[in-house]
């Protein structure tokens, strides 16, 4: 007795097997989903999620109980939907993150025990930096940004670092795009801001001012690999407090420290 060939994905038999495009689709829509969560949003109802993805309603319901289900979201008792353990522990295996963090932090920390200010380290991400580890004094000044947050390149020393040994082509991005106010006190535009990045190549660190609304100083440097820029860390303190005569060789050597040690790991391993 003759048998037949099983069906095919796609001849009409059984469940048409789903597309690429759709996949991505979901992932898009998932995503969007977890973006939907910042600083100020770190709890948020299914009208929250719906309001700011912008999903239709079930959508973003099955979505929501999906990640749940997964762990990247968690579900509070009164209903909120919050990120959730296991993103952290997946991002815990980003090198640019906790991997350069745990090579980074004791001379962070002997930074920040010589200056008692804020120090910072970031990676660039596209067109904005994100902020890897803080260290602050419980007495510091207010700091404007989160561990794990975004943080514009233009108006903040690592990003004026990171930004100086970006791509051309992100450059141009950045500085078609830049307004007056978007940066510190002596940059008024792209063009100012272009020799900002042109000193900073040259001079190996940046520093800036800015006199509100909290009025500080940061001076920042470049963190190396073999070939490229991938880091950089900076001190920030109220200007009324910043010592550059200290503070900038002791960012430099940090930034130097914390290069080698990178590149030593990366020659054991």
């Amino acid at each position: 007795m003759p048998t037949s060939d099983p069906p095919k994905a796609g001849s009409g038999s059984g469940a048409p097997a789903p597309s690429a495009k759709a996949g991505e689709a979901v992932i898009d829509r998932a995503f969007a989903v977890l973006r939907a969560f910042d600083a100020e949003h770190r709890a948020l109802p299914l009208a929250g999620l719906v309001q700011r993805t912008g999903l239709p309603r079930s959508t973003a319901l099955r979505l929501a109980r999906k990640l749940t289900e997964t762990g990247a979201l968690e579900r509070l008792d009164d209903g909120r939907y919050v990120i959730g353990l296991r993103l952290l522990e997946i991002a815990s295996l980003a090198p640019r993150g906790h991997g350069l963090r745990a090579v980074a932090m004791p001379y962070l920390e002997d930074l920040f025990h010589v200056t008692h200010q804020h120090i910072v380290l970031a990676v660039r991400d596209g067109d904005a930096a994100t902020l890897v580890e803080r260290l602050s004094a419980h007495n510091a000044s207010p700091a404007l940004f989160r561990v794990g947050g975004r943080m514009p390149l233009t108006r903040t020393g690592v990003g004026l670092v990171l930004l100086a040994h970006a791509p051309a082509e992100v450059q141009e991005h950045v500085l078609e795009r830049f307004e007056p106010g978007h940066s510190y006190d002596d940059v008024h535009t792209a063009e100012n801001l272009r020799r900002v990045l042109a000193e900073v190549r040259r001079g190996g660190y940046a520093i800036g001012s800015q006199a509100g609304p909290q009025p500080h100083t940061t001076a920042a440097a470049p963190i190396r690999d073999a070939d490229d820029v991938v880091a950089a860390v900076s001190v920030v303190a109220p200007s009324a407090d910043f010592d550059a005569a200290i503070y900038v060789p002791a960012v430099r050597a940090t930034a130097r420290a914390i290069s080698r040690a990178m590149n030593d790991i990366r020659q054991v391993g």
